[in-house]
């Protein structure tokens, strides 16, 4: 028999790890109804993914996706890409930014794959255990636990969080994860915290809430439905809400 999850009263009596998961399971309550429904639905194959969130590294979706565009009409294939020379990739993805690392990058990764397997495919990683699939993407040049976590969940509907600098912004400031906790560590932490089924939605749902509410320099708190639960609401409270604050928030605030 499942144990009841416990009400958002009992959260500040929790400690830990209990109190995380049970914080975790309010924030997938409350933000459901403001950004859901979550549905699960590809936008790319795995491949597609991986090179997409590649270029997505260190600049914006929409950078990315003028750059992976641009590499897909220069290249229709990816031995084409394979084939090319770096300056020719860093020319197609210019847009994106960082073209001259993720060229050669994204040509290393092309090799591999297609030195490992003998073809451009990696819908296989889906029939792997998670951490096993996990570690054969991690070994790729350039690609890290967000990276990972992007290609499993979104291409192959498996239950990796990957944790960005919104989710990231999120989790500290409501709690879900330390102050002191890294970035690569979040996402083993927040994965943990929620049934597998649900990975994907709470990621959507917390990249969300980053984007259009808790954001980095002004968060409106007073349109959060957690503020009530929220570890740096106290912060927050009077630094955001006075009506004639006008300065800019100091380093030191930024949670």
């Amino acid at each position: 028999m499942t144990s009841p999850q416990p009400s958002a009263d009992n959260i500040p009596a929790l400690r830990g790890i209990a109190r995380r998961n049970a914080l975790a399971a309010e924030a997938m309550r409350r933000l459901d109804p403001l950004y859901g429904p979550v549905v699960w639905k590809p936008r790319f194959n795995a491949l597609e993914e991986l090179i997409f969130t590649v270029l997505t590294q260190h600049t914006s979706d929409s950078n990315a996706e003028v750059a992976y565009d641009a590499l897909k009409k220069q290249f229709p294939s990816w031995i084409d890409v394979l084939e090319a020379g770096p300056e020719e990739i860093a020319a197609a993805i210019k847009h994106g930014g960082l073209a001259n690392q993720k060229a050669p990058r994204i040509r290393e990764i092309l090799r591999i794959i297609l030195e490992r397997t003998g073809h451009f495919e990696l819908e296989f990683l889906a029939t792997m255990p998670l951490e096993e699939a996990r570690s054969w993407l991690i070994s790729l040049p350039g690609v890290g636990k967000k990276t990972v976590g992007v290609v499993l969940n979104f291409a192959l509907g498996m239950p990796a969080m990957p944790v960005d600098t919104h989710i990231y912004r999120v989790a500290r400031r409501t709690g879900l994860i330390g102050l002191k906790t890294n970035v690569d560590d979040a996402h083993d932490i927040m994965e943990a915290q929620i049934d597998p089924d649900d990975v994907f939605q709470y990621h959507v749902l917390l990249i969300t809430h980053g984007r259009q509410l808790c954001k980095a320099q002004r968060p409106l708190c007073g349109e959060c439905p957690m503020a009530d639960i929220c570890a740096a609401m106290p912060v927050f409270a009077k630094a955001f809400e006075a009506p004639k604050y006008k300065r800019p928030v100091r380093a030191g605030q930024t949670l």
